[in-house]
């Protein structure tokens, strides 16, 4: 499969293009600042998914793709309109997405009547604006007339850390382990 990763060089895309090509995938790593993007057998390319004008090559190019951005401090708001975006062209090119997004649209393990971002348990004033922004972009995602996207939520803390080979797989509410932790 011939998989485009954009935002290659964070925690997240970084993970998934070594993994994609552990598995034997053609991988095209994308990043603003590409120099810096995963060791190995990707193709790696400069691009800013800001510039819509330049994504539809690479679409065109890729079986799947995967968005997994996240700016600067001070951009956040940026975040869903750039999705909303990216979702454009690719319902023109008519590749599916997997959208790397964030925990805040999840509902609590402790009380589902509440989401991730409105506890404050789980997300600290600090990242208030970057938890908003995941929650803008899933609405944008949600409310995007294109249907070939999934979006994930990662846990509430991702970090790196060694890969387990394993995984649980959840649904709307926050995954925690025995000890409350996500």
């Amino acid at each position: 499969m011939r998989i485009a990763v954009f935002g290659a060089t964070g925690i997240a895309g970084s993970a998934i293009v070594t993994e994609a090509l552990t598995r034997g995938h053609v991988v095209t790593a994308l990043s603003r600042r590409p120099q810096a993007a995963s060791s190995g057998r990707p193709t790696v390319r400069a691009l800013d998914v800001a510039e819509a004008g330049s994504l539809g090559p690479v679409l065109a190019c890729a079986d799947a793709d995967v968005l997994t951005i996240r700016l600067a401090a001070g951009e956040e708001h940026r975040l869903a309109p750039l999705s909303r975006g990216f979702l454009d062209a690719t319902a023109r090119s008519g590749t599916r997405v997997l959208v790397i997004g964030g925990s805040a649209p999840l509902r609590c393990p402790d009380d589902p009547d509440r989401i991730v971002l409105d506890d404050p348990n789980r997300i600290p004033e600090a990242w208030k604006t970057i938890a908003q922004a995941s929650l803008d972009q899933f609405h944008a995602c949600r409310d995007h007339r294109y249907g070939g996207w999934t979006y994930l939520s990662p846990p509430a803390v991702l970090e790196p850390g060694a890969r387990t080979g394993a995984y649980r797989r959840g649904r709307t509410t926050l995954l925690t382990d025995e000890n409350g932790d996500s």
